[in-house]
């Protein structure tokens, strides 16, 4: 079996000019794995901790080679000699290493990186694709390879951008469309409503995740350019593609009540759970992300129960990819669905353990991106091992978002390929 010999980390840009940590993993039959860690902009609390140095004369505060300086002081020496197949013993290494139960010490960033190449190098060792290596790990049985259903986010808000309260417009092809061609949709799309912010006036500026970002009345009328782009290509809503939101409720709630342009007064949960149910009627939302605050676990409740039955009610800065925040959204029936965050745990294995988990529960498991991301392409791999039924990569644009989308491309073929053998 090989053995990890060397590892290495620097420091790197990500999407949004901040740093990030890149990992590289050597092993003793020459085999390499290189990885890089995200970070989000819009955070959840309960999220393990992505480590910055805080000096101000250096990135604004946001650098990384405190992170770095534990990979190299700290880990390093413990995985040196180690077999690389044994990701669960590596990856249980890093969290007793660490010892918090939210990789303060470490840093997130720090633990994911290596995690994720040391998989790397394993699979590449081992002479499989990424995903199918992954699969080894994975204990639920009859689940069949698929690519999962992409969510595009094509019109940005909340904290990716400035001009809506909330997050991401999504635009989902029918899941009994092909990859491929849910791709050629989304850009169609996208680029229809580039030309449709053009005839109304508005700016086809864009935000983090390269979604385009117009500076309209109401969150309402983000949906309605969606649906004059859509409809401007002879698809149709509710046969075709599918709409849905990622609120990321947090940003949008203060001194104890919700506050959106859509409405004059301030409001109550009840308040918006029925504005949801009105943007359903007219709109039928598919998906609904984080629609309250991630610590009103009752309002979460009546949420499930007032719109689960048409909308999947998913939750992402309320569970953090997390088994303890998942479990109390299971027995309080809060979620129909999950994001996924690598690294909002902090390792591969911790974060396989969280999908087995919602899985079992009877969840829709959706694995996605952070906003402020890399080109690393690992998590498109994660989410085809894992048979996730949704994946969230941001727009159809910008070589980080499009490296995702690419190499989805490429398991596809690869996926073909093993089916004819």
């Amino acid at each position: 079996m090989s053995k990890i010999k060397q590892i290495f980390a620097r420091e790197i840009l990500n999407s949004k000019g901040h740093p990030a940590i890149e990992t590289t993993v050597i092993l003793s039959d020459g085999a390499t794995g290189i990885a890089s860690s995200p970070s989000g902009t819009s955070v959840g609390k309960y999220e393990a901790v992505d480590m910055k140095d805080g000096d101000e004369k250096r990135f604004q505060g946001l650098g990384v080679l405190n992170a770095i300086k534990n990979i190299t002081q700290i880990i390093t020496p413990a995985l040196i000699g180690l077999e690389v197949t044994k990701q669960q013993d590596i990856d249980n290494k890093l969290i007793e290493l660490d010892g918090t139960p939210n990789k303060a010490r470490l840093g997130a960033n720090a633990t994911l990186s290596v995690s994720m190449a040391v998989a790397k190098a394993s699979a590449r060792s081992s002479v499989l694709p990424l995903f199918l290596y992954l699969r080894e790990f994975i204990k639920t049985d009859n689940l069949f390879l698929k690519i999962p259903t992409p969510a595009f986010n094509i019109i940005n808000g909340g904290k990716h951008a400035e001009n809506l309260d909330f997050q991401e417009f999504l635009l989902f092809a029918a899941s009994s469309k092909p990859y491929d061609e849910s791709l050629l949709m989304a850009s169609d799309i996208y680029f229809s409503l580039r030309k449709t912010l053009g005839l109304n006036n508005l700016s086809t500026l864009t935000g983090d995740e390269g979604g385009f970002s117009p500076k309209v009345s109401t969150n309402q009328d983000a949906l309605s350019l969606l649906k004059q782009a859509i409809d401007a290509t002879n698809l149709k809503i509710g046969f075709d593609v599918f709409l849905g939101m990622d609120v990321a409720a947090n940003s949008i709630f203060s001194q104890g009540s919700y506050h959106i342009k859509d409405k004059s007064i301030s409001l109550s949960a009840e308040d918006l759970i029925g504005f949801y149910q009105g943007l359903n009627k007219d709109y039928h939302l598919l998906y609904l992300e984080d629609g309250l605050v991630d610590d009103d676990w009752n309002g979460w409740t009546k949420l499930c129960q007032a719109l689960s039955q048409e909308t999947l009610i998913v939750g992402d800065d309320l569970t953090v990819t997390n088994p303890f925040r998942l479990q109390t959204a299971i027995s309080k029936k809060a979620i129909t669905g999950i994001i996924i965050k690598p690294n909002q745990i902090g390792t591969v294995m911790e974060a396989l353990a969280v999908v087995e988990m919602a899985r079992l529960s009877g969840l829709k498991i959706i694995v996605s991106h952070r906003s402020a991301e890399t080109n690393d392409d690992f998590i498109a791999d994660f989410a085809v091992a894992v048979s996730a039924d949704y994946v969230k990569f941001g727009a159809p644009v910008r070589g980080e978002r499009v490296s995702k989308y690419n190499r989805l491309l490429q398991i596809e073929r690869q996926i073909e390929s093993l089916e004819t053998k």
